[in-house]
């Protein structure tokens, strides 16, 4: 099927496994699952909006704009992270954010069942072959845990990025080729969009998955000219004719694959790479449209495809489509007239000014009044990996010594595997267009919650916080995940903690993104106290602290605090960010 038929269906009609792509890669297998009924049919309107600037925010400052900063740009704050932030001054909380840490050691054997290279060393310099698949998992594996470990803004725009400049590790088929491209998102997650598009164009991976590697003179091969310009840069704009899209046009496609002619892959071991063969160049004069003002990119064999980046980014349009996906990834989906004057074209011009480094522009925002706006916060459907990934952050649960490898692997690989089936798989967009929820309209991040993914999200939640948590068995050996409800109030102050309302209230103020009504208040506290007074929790709170070994008291409490967080983590607000 034709990739940009597929992208025009109605969203009602799109499933999460969806079909075959012009690319010749299929989706990947998520539970197939239309879009809910419920979701949006039209973009909102009714609803008001903010008209707030990007003037640097000057209003409150503390543990609930802190957390609201921290969950948009990390992945599930901590408590003892939030209250951090919130006693540094929100400059000092940025520079942290927007410092990018030293490159992560690279993945390692966690599978045993891979025995061509020993448990816990690296699989980078040996070759390919039917054992990929476990290091497949090794590699997404591998990323979870930094997620995991997400202190930076790092992490979250490599994953934004992994849904712009799309590939899938599936259907590369080769873990250190992927490897090289999630190393090179993470190098320039923080730095140059320009140059981050000069090097995803002769990069390994985007050879491989959109058809680079068949591109040569007299046969050239559309589909990177075609994406690069539909969706990783300029974008189509409105129809104005056959084959004009405003801003390029059909011969601006096969302009740019001639362009991008003579480039290959190469997946030789040690090292995987790409190289250029002068032969199979297109050596001719490339004409571009008037979109272009009918520029031309004569023959600069190996260094022509950085001219056709640069002519690309000299287009205004290329920052403005960038500065809208920042907007949709951080803020929230809708861009009306005034988000459009007031944000996103000056954010643009910023972006331009500053030769497209995207920092500037992350600080610009996130510093502002517009972001901090109160219509701003709670109104993003958190993504599977933000909800997955934040549960087992938030609530601190504890995974094996770094020693274990084998285990620490496999935990990794479920919490990937309970995000794939949410429908986010890491490493994995269903398509070249990445995931719908960041492009789809009118449903955008609606679409993450559905009759399938809503109880699996659930399940997963109500699982962790048991009694016996979820076990997964692994080489042999049980391992637990597992919400340690008594530690993480034992953590709190000890007036909060033996008090059933401020213990309440720090609960919701560390996992819920705006504050609860009174009668979901009360409801809670009844789901900590059913029909007890409030007494009985300071009680049976200060008892168990005066004989913490004592089994009985600590059951009675922990049985108590696993309602409560269960029914936090149920609640509506609790899905929000």
């Amino acid at each position: 099927m034709d990739r940009r038929t597929f992208l025009r269906k109605p969203a009602t009609a799109i499933a999460a496994s969806g079909p075959a792509l012009a690319t010749g890669f299929s989706a990947n297998s998520d539970p197939p699952e239309t879009v809910s009924p419920f979701a949006n049919k039209a973009l909102p309107t009714t609803l008001a909006r903010v008209t707030s600037t990007l003037t640097p925010y000057t209003g409150p400052w503390g543990y609930a704009q802190a957390a609201h900063l921290l969950r948009r740009s990390t992945f599930g704050p901590t408590r003892a992270e939030i209250t951090t932030a919130a006693g540094q001054s929100l400059t000092q909380v940025l520079n942290r954010l927007l410092t990018v840490p030293a490159a992560p050691a690279p993945p390692v054997n966690g599978f045993s069942r891979d025995t061509t290279v020993p448990v816990g060393q690296s699989w980078l310099t040996t070759a390919n072959g039917p054992e990929d698949y476990l290091r497949r998992n090794s590699l997404r594996s591998w990323w979870l845990n930094l997620l995991l470990q997400s202190t930076t803004l790092v992490e979250k725009m490599t994953l934004l990025w992994s849904s712009h400049f799309v590939t899938e590790i599936e259907e590369v088929e080769d873990a250190r080729i992927s490897y090289d491209y999630i190393a090179l998102l993470r190098r320039q997650a923080l730095g140059n969009v320009k140059q981050l598009a000069k090097d995803i164009t002769v990069a390994p991976a985007m050879l491989r998955y959109l058809n680079g590697n068949q591109n040569r003179v007299g046969a050239p091969n559309e589909n990177f000219g075609r994406e690069l310009l539909e969706l990783f840069t300029v974008g189509k704009g409105p129809l104005i004719g056959p084959g004009n899209y405003t801003y390029y046009t059909e011969d601006d496609v096969q302009a740019a694959a001639k362009v991008m002619t003579g480039w290959r892959d190469s997946n030789a071991t040690p090292d995987v790479g790409s190289n250029f063969t002068a032969a199979r160049h297109d050596t001719t004069t490339k004409q571009f449209s008037s979109a272009f003002g009918n520029a031309t990119i004569a023959n600069q064999g190996d260094q022509e495809y950085g001219a056709l980046i640069n002519l690309i980014f000299d287009q205004d349009e290329t920052a403005t489509a960038l500065v809208r996906r920042l907007y949709r990834w951080f803020v929230y989906y809708v861009i009306d007239a005034t988000t459009e004057r007031n944000i996103i074209q000056p954010l643009a011009t910023q972006l331009r000014q500053n030769g497209y480094n995207i920092a500037p522009v992350l600080r610009t925002l996130l510093s502002s009044e517009h972001f901090f706006d109160t219509l701003n916060i709670g109104c993003f459907i958190k993504s599977p990996l933000d909800f997955v990934v934040g549960v087992v952050r938030q609530l601190e649960v504890s995974f094996p010594a770094a020693t274990n490898v084998v285990a620490r692997y496999g935990l990794w690989q479920y919490l990937t595997d309970v995000a794939t089936g949410q429908q986010q798989r890491l490493g994995d967009p269903p398509n070249v267009a990445g995931w719908a929820a960041y492009w789809q309209t009118p449903q955008y991040n609606e679409i993450w919650i559905n009759a399938v993914t809503l109880p699996l999200r659930n399940q997963f939640t109500d699982n962790l916080v048991r009694q016996n948590g979820i076990t997964r068995n692994i080489d042999g050996t049980n391992h637990v995940l597992k919400i340690d409800v008594v530690a993480l109030v034992q953590g709190f102050p000890a007036t909060t903690a033996s008090d059933c309302n401020l213990l309440i209230a720090e609960f919701v103020k560390l996992l819920l993104p705006t504050p609860l009504t009174a009668n979901q208040l009360a409801y809670l506290n009844d789901a900590l106290l059913p029909g007890l007074p409030d007494f009985e929790w300071t009680d049976e709170w200060q008892d168990f602290r005066s004989t913490p070994n004592d089994a009985t008291k600590r059951a009675a409490v922990e049985t108590k605090l696993r309602a409560l967080l269960r029914q936090i983590m149920g609640m509506a607000e609790f899905h929000l960010s």
